[in-house]
């Protein structure tokens, strides 16, 4: 499996998620009815470096083999994230009210992600 492809449209997924909590959180906030107030706004930053943090992460080792033993705490590091992440989203689509579009595709995204960190886990690698 090429984990280049993979790493790559993770990276471009979480970095548009960081950008724009960096830079826009207010109008996220305002978007989704959440009341701006200080800590709101120091969580959707610290969010932020988080998702541009897993992003450059992800970015730096595209390239290297991952899989099995190979870069095994940034394959596990993925699988958490997402997997944790789409566990999360798929207990609330069925409880949300507002915006479910937006945790829906959220939650396929996280779902699929979670499933394609997992057989990266699991297989080992083959050099192209």
């Amino acid at each position: 499996m090429n984990t280049k492809i993979i790493m790559t449209s993770s990276v471009i997924f979480l970095a548009s998620i960081g950008i724009l909590f960096s830079f826009l959180p207010n109008e996220v906030m305002d978007y989704l009815s959440i009341e701006s107030i200080a800590i709101t706004r120091l969580f959707f930053n610290l969010m932020s470096a988080l998702y541009l943090g897993f992003a450059l992460l992800n970015w730096m080792a595209k390239g290297t083999l991952i899989g099995g033993i190979y870069n095994k705490p940034i394959a596990i590091a993925n699988l958490m994230h997402f997997g944790v992440g789409a566990i999360a989203l798929v207990k609330v689509v069925f409880n949300i009210r507002t915006h479910p579009e937006i945790i829906i595709s959220l939650a396929i995204v996280y779902v699929i992600f979670s499933l394609l960190f997992a057989y990266i886990f699991l297989k080992n690698p083959t050099k192209t």
